[in-house]
Order: structure tokens, then sequence, then C-alpha cells
């Protein structure tokens, strides 16, 4: 069964997407709050600042730093490799690059509520 107090840390560079995505994760209940980043060194930032973080939502192409560098960045880190992460993009050649380096699942965006919960729902038990 899900808890219902989850933090999720969204990391995306385009606003519009942020705020969709924190409102679908608000509207299914189980969401505590919804962390947001606009770029990979911010939420490398936000991580390390907060230890209540249960899941990152993680673009993977962003000016300053891009997803695959903050997968490579969190799995080395002992304090933060253990939080999973979802890569959402509209890439779908960066699929293997995300897994190798260490993402839990992989989402293609146009994002779907249903498709995002069920991933959410699969990594935190």
């Amino acid at each position: 069964m899900l808890r219902d107090d989850l933090v999720i840390l969204a990391v995306d560079d385009d606003m519009i997407n942020l705020k969709l995505l924190k409102s679908m994760l608000m509207k299914s209940g189980k969401i505590k709050e919804v962390v947001e980043a606009q770029n990979g060194s911010d939420a490398i930032d936000k991580m390390k600042a907060r230890s209540d973080i249960d899941l990152v939502l993680l673009d993977i192409i962003m000016p300053i730093m891009g997803g695959i560098e903050v997968l490579k960045i969190v799995r080395a880190d002992d304090n933060l490799k253990q939080v999973p992460i979802i890569v959402l993009t509209t890439d779908e050649t960066k699929k293997g690059d995300a897994l190798e380096f260490g993402a839990n699942g992989f989402l293609m965006k146009p994002i779907r509520k249903d498709s995002l919960i069920d991933k959410i729902l699969a990594l935190i038990v």
C-alpha cells in the first residue's frame, strides 16, 4: 500500500511541464509535497538539503546539468544513491543511457497520469 505522505522532487527546465507534473501528482492524493527543480544542479542541491525526498522525476535534456549527469552524481553519492529516480524524456534513444546510469524507471513524454502513478507505485512500497 502506498503511503500518502510522499515527497517527490520534479526536475524539468520547462515550467509548464513542472506545473503539469505537480498538478498530476497532487491530484493523486498520495503526495504530500512536490519539490521543484529547474535543472540538474538545482536538483542535486535540493536532494542534499532534504533527506525526506522519496522519489525523483528527472528530465534528461536540460541546460546547466542534464539528467544523465544527475544520475551519475546521485548514484556515486552514498547519501543519495538509494533514492529511486524515474527519467522523463521525449527522446527514446536516451533510455539505454538512463538505465545504464542507474535510473529505476523510464517514461516517455507527454506523461500520462496513470502511467506515472503506476511507475511510482511500483518503486515505493
